[in-house]
């Protein structure tokens, strides 16, 4: 079984995605920290982060070694990964890599912003994460700040804003909940209620039933 996580709510869901695989004893995959891997990269080396051509030799050389970072979690990895995200030849060098993951047995949890629209159009489990921008917002500052950064939640409002409409608004996989997928709000919700109604929502397809 695919099950795909999507959606806007960055802070949180990819806790959720990972403790979802750990109860069904399946891999897990955060696409988004491809993205941020490339991004650091080129930031580290003082690279346009619209250079196509330069991110797609960076995306292709990938070493998934780099995931576990604590640097692809800063805010400033995160806005660069929106936009390197865009980049048609980046997402060509990643797509594959997900796909094939997804693919491998037992099973396989991938979350993103396009997982359940492009990488896995076909996965069992569709769950996109929502939350308040506010809430969203508060709660990055929080894990920012015990990080040890220092962390402005006005400023990271805005720049969950304006990522949330950059990814909305590109051409190539757009931020967007797939037709068939569960909407999940969070906003109210810690982890481990967000995890029980991931949970019921996977359950609920199982058993074929077409509420949660």
């Amino acid at each position: 079984m695919i099950i795909a996580i999507d959606g806007p709510a960055a802070s949180g869901k990819g806790t959720l995605a990972k403790r979802l695989a750990a109860y069904y004893g399946y891999r897990h995959l955060d696409t988004g920290v491809m993205y941020r891997a490339v991004a650091h990269v080129m930031l580290t080396a003082g690279l346009d982060l619209n250079d196509e051509v330069k991110a797609a030799e960076i995306a292709i050389r990938l070493d998934t070694r780099t995931f576990a970072d604590p640097a692809l979690k800063s805010q400033a990895v995160g806005s660069a990964a929106s936009v390197v995200s865009a980049l048609p030849k980046v997402r060509e060098a990643l797509v594959r890599f997900q796909r094939e993951f997804a693919a491998s047995p037992p099973g396989a949890v991938l979350d993103g912003r396009d997982i359940g629209t492009v990488i896995c159009p076909d996965a069992e489990v569709k769950i996109y994460v929502v939350a308040d921008p506010r809430i969203r917002a508060h709660r990055r500052t929080l894990e920012a700040r015990g990080r040890g950064e220092a962390a402005d939640e006005d400023a990271v409002l805005a720049d969950i804003l304006a990522r949330d409409e950059r990814d909305q608004k590109r051409s190539i996989a757009p931020l967007k909940q797939a037709p068939d997928a569960y909407l999940l709000d969070n906003s109210h919700l810690d982890i481990e209620g967000g995890v029980r109604a991931a949970i019921d929502i996977v359950e609920a397809v199982r058993a074929g039933r077409q509420r949660v």
